[in-house]
């Protein structure tokens, strides 16, 4: 099984690398399975460091709903 979770790019780095944005949280992942379709402002999944697919952002916001609401049913 594989996990991915969306995240906002932020910054757009050398070498196929970007700064992506995990609701607060920043990291650098890489861009080479995306290429040229990554932009600052768009919304990727994210696995194992690496920018697997470009989603919409409406398809994002779903998703990181559902998150919050995992997070929010574990504090119970």
């Amino acid at each position: 099984m594989c996990l991915a979770v969306p995240a906002k790019i932020v910054e757009i780095k050398e070498d196929s690398k970007a700064i992506v944005d995990f609701g607060g949280v920043e990291r650098e992942v890489s861009l080479q399975l995306v290429g040229d379709r990554a932009k600052v402002g768009a919304y990727v999944l994210v696995h194992v460091g690496f920018a697997i697919e470009v989603i919409d952002e409406k398809e994002a916001q779903q998703t990181l709903e559902i998150w919050q609401e995992i997070e929010e049913y574990q504090e119970i």
